[in-house]
């Protein structure tokens, strides 16, 4: 309502400047103040108004990289570190895995009995690894970094191909993982099929658990799925 008024005094400026025989009249100093003044105020409301869009560098989306500590080439690294989730035999607490910053800033101790953080380990022994993945990695740390793809809106992992629809672009693939089926819920990720540990050191301390998931024909249709194979899956952006 006041935009418009300031509209209607220039308006009517305007109209009693020029007249309505669209003559040029003669402005006083004063008058032209005035129009130029509701103008700049009009102008510069408008643009306070409307949405700025963001500038092509500015855009992009994130993604976890599961297995490595480096993010493809074509993406930024926004931070490195472990994955992390809940004990593989807690009932309460977080279901998902985390990729733990490798420099916390941590809080006070306290003595309260609700661990729910914890390290994870891959579970990927020399009868159950998938192919590609070294026997090696039995139960030492999962390692992790988010990256960041510039110039991309949507991210998506999928299950169950190594390759993106047409129009994506894969920025890593590799093998479906998650908790082992009598354990605690955990969510699937889509582990890097060049996974590296996080360090050497293997003690079998539990925690968090990564394992493979295979097929189960049945609800699941074969075709096209085929009984008992290793999951694939690829991370697109586009």
């Amino acid at each position: 309502m006041f935009t418009y008024s300031f509209a209607t005094v220039i308006v009517a400026l305007i109209v009693s400047a020029y007249g309505h025989d669209c003559t040029k009249y003669s402005l006083t100093p004063s008058d032209q103040s005035l129009i130029d003044m509701m103008k700049h105020y009009l102008h510069t409301s408008r643009k306070a108004d409307c949405p700025v869009a963001p500038a092509q560098q500015d855009i992009g989306v994130t993604y976890v990289r599961w297995g490595k500590q480096t993010c493809p080439e074509n993406s930024d690294t926004v931070y490195t570190g472990q994955a992390g989730g809940n004990l593989y035999t807690n009932k309460g607490g977080g279901s998902n895995y985390l990729c733990l910053p490798s420099d916390p800033e941590n809080g006070k101790a306290n003595s309260y009995a609700n661990e729910g953080l914890y390290g994870a380990e891959y579970q990927i022994h020399a009868d159950t690894k998938p192919s590609g993945l070294p026997a090696s990695l039995v139960e030492k740390e999962v390692s992790c970094a988010v990256c960041r793809r510039k110039g991309r809106v949507s991210v998506l992992m999928i299950p169950g191909r190594k390759s993106c629809y047409k129009g994506w672009q894969s920025e890593y693939s590799g093998f479906f993982m998650s908790e082992y089926k009598t354990h605690n819920n955990k969510d699937y990720i889509c582990m890097d099929g060049d996974a590296k540990p996080l360090d050497n050191r293997a003690s079998n301390e539990n925690g968090a658990l990564v394992y493979p998931i295979r097929t189960k024909c049945g609800s699941l249709r074969c075709p096209p799925y085929k009984d008992d194979t290793e999951v694939l899956c690829t991370v697109c952006t586009k």
